[in-house]
């Protein structure tokens, strides 16, 4: 994994410093961080299957995609430029909420995060960068819901805390698309 700082904050999402990113998820220090859920325009969630070769949580269905502004980085520059990362994909992202939580991961580090979370709407076709997402599908968000129920294991922890929040947030995002 190559060299790459993450932006620490304080609770109000303001930076108190900067530290390499694997540090960070080792000491559990909060920072900031992105995550898209992109739909298809039939409202589709796009999930990624997270690659083997990832430091933690490989092979886990997680969102859209995810990651952590570089210093001086806007959150909403970082969002795109990680869904062009992992997923090959170009489109307008809304900022939606932001969040935080610390959830302990198996391998020992910890993701301890103050996240930004986008959202957008795409017909486009995804081209997986490898070393980011082994698989991609589109699941309906009742279907999505229904099965991280049934077998919680296969997703990321982060994806699973945030699910339950993304229905209602979306349904507001459509509104505010169509009145716009």
């Amino acid at each position: 994994m190559a060299f790459t700082e993450v932006i620490l904050v304080d609770e109000r999402d303001q930076p108190v410093g900067r530290m390499e990113k694997l540090k960070a998820h080792r000491e559990g220090l909060l920072h900031r961080a992105v995550t898209v859920y992109l739909f298809n325009p039939e409202g589709d969630l796009l999930l990624q299957q997270r690659a083997e070769s990832k430091y933690h949580c490989g092979g886990l269905w997680s969102n859209t995609c995810c990651g952590h502004p570089m210093p001086r980085e806007e959150t909403a520059s970082a969002a795109q430029r990680r869904l062009y990362e992992e997923m090959g994909l170009n489109c307008a992202l809304t900022p939606i909420f932001t969040l935080q939580y610390r959830l302990p991961l198996s391998n020992g580090l910890v993701e301890h995060e103050l996240g930004h979370v986008f959202f957008g709407i795409s017909g486009q076709t995804p081209k997986l960068n490898p070393g980011e997402a082994m698989a991609y599908r589109y699941q309906p968000l009742t279907a999505l819901l229904a099965e991280t129920q049934r077998d919680p294991a296969l997703f990321t922890p982060w994806f699973l805390l945030t699910l339950p929040d993304i229905p209602p947030y979306f349904n507001e995002f459509l509104r505010l698309r169509h009145a716009g």
